[in-house]
């Protein structure tokens, strides 16, 4: 069993990169947004908790599965204890199994990250970024409240790769990934 992480700001092209993964290995994609988006769709509004649980019930159900691996993306900010908390319980839901753990790390400029807030691809599949103006204005408060770029050394994973993507193509980077780690 694979466990790939990909980390990054808001629209830094964590799904994007996700799926093109998807097309080069075995791999299965839970993009992170997609648990907000169907609790948003039906009930309105965010619950941290409950698109948490949901969550929790796919990764402990995949990871007893005999699928090869999956891809989760997750904008989780290295300032905040509660999001690296929750980092540790889902690569526990993995190891437990046995699974091997791969975190990548995707970064870009706020300019990259505007421009690509609003691509169709995105759009598409996040309901909730569809306000663009509001969409703007959220990645930017994130941004002044939260660091999802990490530090030097900060990472402790065995499997880890850091990557500035603002000027490379998502299936360039599926490509850099898979190579990486072997997938």
């Amino acid at each position: 069993m694979k466990f790939v992480i990909i980390q990054g700001a808001q629209a830094v092209g964590k799904m994007t990169v996700g799926q093109e993964l998807v097309k080069i290995t075995k791999l299965r994609l839970l993009h992170g947004h997609v648990m907000y988006e169907l609790i948003m769709e039906h009930f309105g509004n965010l619950f941290g908790d409950v698109t948490n649980k949901l969550k929790d019930i796919v990764f402990e159900e995949f990871a007893k599965s005999e699928n090869y691996g999956m891809i989760y993306t997750a904008c989780l900010s290295f300032a905040h204890q509660k999001d690296l908390d929750y980092l540790n319980h889902i690569t526990g839901i993995f190891e437990e199994v046995g699974a091997e753990i791969y975190f990548v790390e995707l970064v870009a400029s706020q300019e990259t990250r505007l421009h690509r807030n609003k691509t169709e691809n995105r759009l598409q599949h996040k309901i909730s970024k569809r306000d663009i103006e509001k969409s703007d204005e959220n990645l930017i408060y994130a941004d002044t409240k939260g660091r999802f770029a990490s530090n030097d050394e900060e990472i402790s994973f065995d499997n880890y790769l850091k990557i500035d993507n603002s000027n490379l193509t998502p299936d360039t980077v599926a490509v850099m990934i898979k190579e990486k780690f072997l997938l």
